[in-house]
């Protein structure tokens, strides 16, 4: 079975739907599927639930598509960057399911693991944790939280090869294999894809079984969310 796709466009073609799931990796505007994110934006899929450590910024990453009013709900743990994501969450135009930043990672690992649910001590006692279900164990008090099993997933890496296998660089490996590992499909753009058996097998971060579709990605702009110099 040939996983390889030519662009994002076809690599999605047939996996999109209103009111479905979707998990975007990237950590702030590390390692964010640019290339897909774009191609959601001109396809012009409505109703989503995003499941995302952030929003991205304003005209840029997950951004595009709350510009455009296709995000429904986020179920995020950082919101700073977006003054249009707080904009819309104040007006109630947008849905928002805060998750502490360990929490979302657990959820996404949960889903992947094929776990429905896990108790933390993390957020109890907080208005995070109200409506949910608690219990005691061994004198502390837990939250129990759901594992998150999205539609799709759509995660970016620097290497892939023909087989969907994937490596990562530093910071874009947070979310990236979490959301791999938890979707029923995954699609992930590269930034350089290569034949399979050309990566060393002890370096693969996400194995090729998680990937559905893979496309090397083009014109990644990567953009630094908060530039700090020295003078």
């Amino acid at each position: 079975m040939d996983k390889t796709y030519k662009d994002a466009a076809t690599a999605l073609a047939g996996c999109l739907k209103n009111g479905m799931l979707l998990a975007a990796g990237g950590f702030g505007l590390c390692g964010i599927p640019e290339n897909c994110i774009a191609a959601i934006a001109a396809g012009g899929v409505t109703d989503l639930t995003v499941i995302s450590n952030n929003a991205g910024v304003d005209g840029f990453g997950l951004g595009l598509l709350l510009a455009q009013g296709q995000i429904r709900k986020m179920i995020s743990s950082y919101v700073g960057e977006n003054k249009l994501f707080a904009e819309l969450y104040l007006s109630g135009k947008l849905e928002l399911e805060f998750n502490p930043q360990g929490t979302l990672a657990e959820r996404l690992r949960a889903g992947g693991a094929g776990i429905p649910a896990f108790y933390t001590k993390t957020a109890y006692g907080t208005l995070l944790a109200e409506g949910k279900e608690t219990k005691n164990f061994d004198g502390e008090a837990y939250v129990m939280e759901r594992g998150l099993r999205p539609d799709v997933a759509i995660v970016k890496a620097w290497k892939g090869d023909h087989e969907g296998n994937l490596v990562y660089r530093k910071t874009a490996r947070n979310f990236n294999p979490l959301c791999a590992a938890a979707a029923h499909l995954t699609i992930a753009e590269v930034e350089e894809l290569v034949p399979t058996g050309s990566l060393d097998p002890d370096h693969i971060h996400t194995p090729g079984i998680f990937v559905k579709r893979i496309f090397q990605g083009v014109d990644y702009q990567k953009r630094i969310e908060q530039r700090t110099v020295r003078g």
